[in-house]
């Protein structure tokens, strides 16, 4: 069904109340697209048809609303509702959605559920955000490793409701220790007497709970893995981070470095909602890093100013200044673009061997396009102004190609060097780079101005 046409049937359902075929549609219709469409709604409306289907799928639905319209929908429900929901949710879905509660909902939450449910939750909500723990869930598929194939999949079976995948089953010892993994179609396609250690490979990859979340998503990503067992620092199994999740912190990743690479990171910027934000988050995220490149661009017109005396003899040096220290910017982004991307898929690391790598790599690059970028200036400078003598050429080019050159170099490195000052190097955001560039391309400009045409002051 299009957007559109659910949308509608949404509309009218809302309209009438009709409970059956909204249970219906959600039966037949990818949640996703239905908590896309709902999140359209006030949040009463959406609160009401909730309470209109079975816990199951009810669950179900509300995983796939965005966090700041599943933390509205919570008040708008009813206690025993709420509850139901945290007895059902996946158990990572469910600690990050009890973090983001108050302490007054979270005294009310707690008494109320199971024990199993209630240990559960404080276990890994215990996990600092953005850890593996913080994304590892409890419902996975274990066995031991003296059972026979016939026996590992009637244990399966039994638990199968329960877990989250069975795709991947964990074979742990009696301390829940890892011992190795088995997938579920080497289980199928065994023999019924085969023992499970015979069948089972070792040497798992593995995370531990303490670690950075991205970095477990990455071996997930590298190693073409539906779910990775996570350990506790005693080496026992407390979960799996799944595929789902790990695509879920990529993408958050990616989300954070694209605000950072823009200037909007600091103070929190890779949280915004353009539609849930206020105006006054949205200023505070925006304005730090536009004072900074006021100061930069301050540094840099006052130097420009000082240059009254040569520019009043040499009006045509002006027209030129801009595009000259822009293309410093403009290559200096370009580059440090390409060593982050390198650096998120692990190409290149924080290692002389890996920078003079990229050093090698950059300088001819670097230099061919200045060249063609300088000689292309010259020329056009010379066709479209009268007047141009060879002294003003020569300043024009020449601060075009060092411009250019120097751009590239300095952009792929300043990743490296945040990353030796232990920051993201994400945070060299293309406008600081562009502002470092136009003050070094005013120093060069005029370094080549007086050079060339110094004599002229008098």
């Amino acid at each position: 069904m299009k957007h559109q046409e659910l949308s509608n049937a949404i509309q009218t359902m809302l309209r009438l109340y009709d409970s059956n075929a909204f249970a219906k549609l959600a039966r037949t219709t990818p949640l996703a697209d239905m908590a896309d469409v709902l999140e359209e709604h006030p949040v009463e409306q959406i609160a009401r048809l909730l309470r209109s289907l079975d816990p199951s799928p009810r669950s179900a639905l509300f995983s796939h609303f965005a966090a700041p319209v599943q933390d509205k929908i919570l008040i708008a429900l009813p206690a025993d509702i709420v509850v139901n929901l945290f007895e059902l949710l996946p158990s990572d879905k469910r600690a990050d959605i009890f973090n983001r509660l108050n302490a007054e909902r979270k005294e009310l939450l707690l008494p109320a559920l199971a024990k199993a449910e209630r240990d559960d939750i404080l276990k890994f909500a215990s996990f600092p955000e953005g850890s593996v723990g913080s994304a590892t869930t409890s419902e996975y598929a274990t066995i031991t490793s003296q059972l026979t194939v016939e026996q590992a999949l009637l244990s399966l079976r039994q638990g199968a409701p329960d877990k989250e995948t069975i795709y991947v089953v964990y074979v742990v010892n009696d301390d829940r220790q890892l011992l190795g993994t088995v997938s579920l179609r080497e289980l199928v396609l065994a023999k019924p007497g085969m023992r499970v250690d015979e069948l089972m490979k070792t040497n798992s990859v593995f995370a531990r709970a303490d670690w950075p979340a991205v970095e477990a998503a990455e071996l997930i990503r590298r190693y073409d893995l539906l779910a990775i067992p996570v350990l506790d620092q005693s080496e026992r199994m407390i979960g799996i981070m799944t595929v789902d999740d790990a695509m879920d912190i990529e993408k958050e990743q990616d989300v954070t470095r694209l605000s950072q690479f823009g200037g909007t990171a600091s103070g929190g910027g890779a949280d915004l909602s353009l539609r849930e934000s206020s105006i006054k988050q949205l200023f505070k995220v925006r304005v730090l890093w536009l004072i900074i490149l006021t100061g930069f661009g301050i540094i840099t017109s006052t130097f420009v100013s000082q240059q009254e005396d040569l520019i009043s003899e040499v009006i045509i040096l002006a027209a030129f200044l801009a595009p000259i220290v822009d293309m410093g910017g403009n290559t200096g982004s370009q580059s440090a673009t390409l060593v982050l991307r390198a650096m998120a898929l692990g190409e290149v690391r924080l290692c002389w061997k890996d920078v003079w790598f990229v050093i090698k790599r950059e300088i001819p690059v670097a230099l061919a396009i200045a060249i063609v970028i300088g000689v292309l200036e010259t020329i056009l400078a010379y066709f479209s102004k009268d007047a141009m003598n060879f002294d003003i050429l020569m300043v024009i080019g020449l601060s075009m190609m060092v411009c250019t050159a120097a751009g590239g170099i300095i952009g792929a490195l300043l990743p490296f060097g945040a990353r030796l000052m232990r920051a993201d190097p994400a945070t060299l955001s293309a406008p600081l780079i562009t502002s470092i560039m136009d003050l070094l391309g005013v120093f060069i400009y005029f370094g080549f101005a007086y050079a060339f045409l110094g004599h002229l002051i008098k």
